[in-house]
């Protein structure tokens, strides 16, 4: 059963970039089919899609983020990055990374990680 595991800063000042990473196991990045994807929820909000990047690398990112959002693979570790440039408060969400294999609902979810920006 393939698992996802958040990490990166809890806290970033605002305009900096943050980073984080998703480290699967039990699972490659490169199998066929597979869209690696990232999602965020603000406090008291709902769910949003960040992006993803798909087996062949391929990127998609949300156009209301498509400015300030890239998503990047390391494929000899098995892990996807999201880099989110000029932070601001409004950034501050439970972020999630989750496998995608194309069907209505995301099959896979990391535990999650809370990211705060703030100075």
């Amino acid at each position: 059963q393939v698992q996802l595991q958040e990490s990166g800063p809890g806290l970033v000042k605002p305009s900096q970039t943050l980073s984080l990473t998703c480290t699967v196991s039990d699972g490659s990045i490169t199998t066929n089919d597979y869209y690696w994807t990232w999602v965020r929820q603000p406090p008291g909000k709902g769910l949003e899609r960040i992006g993803y990047i798909a087996y062949t690398g391929r990127t998609n990112i949300i156009p209301s983020l498509r400015s300030r959002a890239s998503i990047s693979r390391d494929t000899s570790k098995n892990q996807f990055t999201l880099q989110l440039t000029s932070v601001t408060p409004e950034d501050t969400a439970m972020y999630y990374c989750a496998r995608d294999r194309g069907g209505a609902t995301l099959e896979s979810w990391g535990q999650g990680t809370q990211v705060t920006v703030s100075s």
